[in-house]
């Protein structure tokens, strides 16, 4: 070899090995899922053998080709349990007790949570509003509450400050129960705010007052004509009641005008003068007038003269000249026309209303508007009795509004007007009585009268409660017991509303319903365009043409 020949060189070091292809991922196939004891790890995928059926995976692309699986590190991993691993840090509960379970009302934990559940609201009835935490429909009608057992009896009394709509709920009442086929009774409407609605009704309103309509206190009314049916024994009770009723409400209307009890000696000689009269004026087939029992009283027969112990006429007329002014007050002055006559009202049941418009006496003395309302309130029960005597049987719903305006002008009012106007849930009648507050009880003029007015209240199986301030829902609570949040609640409707006009009152249309010892139902009405036009107490405060205030 030439010295300037360079033989090759050889190196030592073998050359790279070329990168060999990714690997195929397995086709896995699973085992079915089920409970995995405590520790044990999930099984193991199995890989498919060559040939055998490919499953196609989320790695496989259309061309055929597969791409790397980026969890397939970990999907071989354990598990922990629930309570944590069991390794120091691993942040293992050692023991987890089990839930406490606690048991109340929805009154004592509502707060804890929303608890979206019925409110057992009764939906039978005349739907009055919504619930207002429910905005479940509340449904009102004391008969059927009386049917279904929630009520002992089916009177209702109603009390709120004036403005929040007392009389707007009590006439959607009034509107649902004609509905049902009640007749509806309003004896003594002092402002005259119902008689629209009876009319739209299709009843019939007679107005009262000087110049206008007479009503009789001493007209049998519709018990005339029952009496004339009857015979036996009913006859006599018939009969009876109707005297009963005539000389307990005479006795009323001499304690009106006099502002002052009548003596034992009085009341013999009304109920004999009644007698006399009732006898001669069925002669002549025509009911009896004050007038007739007056003139008895000025022409006195020997009874009389025995009862006062009088020896002749002259000394009797001394002894009885009070009671003789009395009834002669009755026949003159501002009530002239109005009771000393034969009435101008006539009853027929088979109307859906009936109403007494005394509205002209508003601004008149109160022992006008007393005899007024005492009268009507007579009236009213005389019309019910009789059609129930006649066998033409009815439900009645009947409103006594501005109560107290008629008991408080003369001591043991609150009893006579019991006496006359007691009717009941045995009559079929569901009464309304409504008042601005329990302040009015301590206007009575005597403690006994104040004592019987409490039990009146008391005695209504439903109360409606509205808007009111502290002061009268602790004097409610002792007739019907209230909770903290209801007072609350109600007080809240009582708030003085915002000073910018057009603010709604935050208690207009919002009522509670309570019933014993139940929990009420707080309920908001909401009226329609008929309603509103119907039920507006405002209407002397309209622009003419316009629905909005002067």
């Amino acid at each position: 070899m030439s010295p300037h020949t360079h033989s090759p060189t050889v190196s030592t070091t073998p050359p790279p090995a070329p990168a060999p292809a990714p690997p195929e991922p397995p086709t896995v196939v699973l085992a079915p899922a089920g409970p995995l004891a405590d520790g044990a790890h999930p099984p193991a995928a199995e890989p498919s053998t060559p040939g055998s059926a490919h499953t196609p995976t989320a790695g496989d692309t259309p061309t055929g080709r597969t791409t790397p699986d980026p969890g397939a590190p970990w999907r071989d991993r354990p598990l922990p349990r629930s309570w944590g691993w069991a390794v120091p840090g691993g942040g293992r509960a050692a023991h987890v007790e089990s839930g406490a379970l606690y048991q109340g009302t929805t009154t004592q934990v509502c707060g804890l949570f929303p608890f979206a559940v019925a409110s057992g609201a009764v939906p039978t009835g005349v739907p009055i509003g919504q619930h207002m935490h429910t905005a479940e429909e509340v449904g009102l009608d004391p008969s059927e509450w009386l049917r279904g057992g929630l009520v002992t009896n089916t009177g209702m009394w109603i009390m709120g400050q004036p403005g929040i709509g007392k009389s707007t709920m009590v006439k959607r009442l009034v509107t649902g129960l004609v509905a049902f086929g009640f007749t509806a009774v309003v004896p003594g409407d002092l402002k005259g705010e119902y008689s629209a609605l009876v009319e739209q009704l299709g009843g019939r309103v007679w107005r009262l007052g000087p110049g206008l309509g007479a009503l009789n206190p001493l007209d049998a009314g519709p018990l005339a004509a029952a009496l004339a049916q009857t015979q036996g024994t009913e006859r006599d009770r018939l009969r009876e009641t109707i005297r009963a009723r005539r000389l307990a409400l005479l006795e009323a209307l001499v304690v009106i005008v006099r502002r002052g009890e009548i003596s034992p000696t009085e009341r013999r000689l009304l109920d004999v003068a009644l007698d006399i009269a009732v006898t001669g004026a069925e002669r002549t087939g025509v009911q009896p007038v004050i007038p007739d029992v007056l003139k008895v009283l000025t022409t006195p027969l020997a009874e009389l003269l025995s009862i006062t112990a009088s020896e002749d006429v002259a000394e009797f007329r001394r002894e009885a000249r009070d009671l003789v002014n009395t009834l002669a007050s009755l026949c003159q002055g501002a009530i002239r026309g109005m009771f000393d006559r034969p009435s101008s009202v006539t009853a027929d049941m088979d109307t859906p209303a009936l109403s007494l418009d005394i509205s002209a006496l508003d601004d008149a003395d109160d022992d006008v508007v007393a005899a007024a309302m005492m009268s009507a309130w007579a009236w009213a029960a005389a019309v019910i009795d009789g059609s129930t005597a006649l066998g033409r049987r009815r439900q009645v719903a009947r409103v006594q509004d501005e109560l107290w305006r008629a008991l408080r002008v003369a001591p043991g009012l609150v009893e006579r007007s019991d006496r006359v106007t007691r009717l009941g849930r045995h009559r079929g009648e569901v009464s309304m009585q409504i008042t601005h507050s329990l302040d009015d009880l301590a206007a009575l003029p005597s403690e006994a009268d104040r004592a019987k007015a409490r039990g009146m209240a008391s005695r209504n199986g439903i109360t409606v409660l509205g808007g009111m301030a502290e002061r009268d829902l602790q004097a409610i609570h002792d007739i019907t017991p209230l909770t903290t949040p209801e007072r609350a609640l109600v007080r809240s409707w009582a708030a003085p509303p915002s000073w910018r006009a057009g603010t709604r009152h935050p208690g207009r249309g919002k009522y509670l319903i309570k019933s014993g010892d139940r929990i009420g139902l707080p309920v908001s009405m909401t009226l329609s365009p008929t309603e509103r036009e119907l039920y507006d107490t405002d209407q002397a405060w309209r622009r003419p043409g316009t629905g909005t205030p002067r």
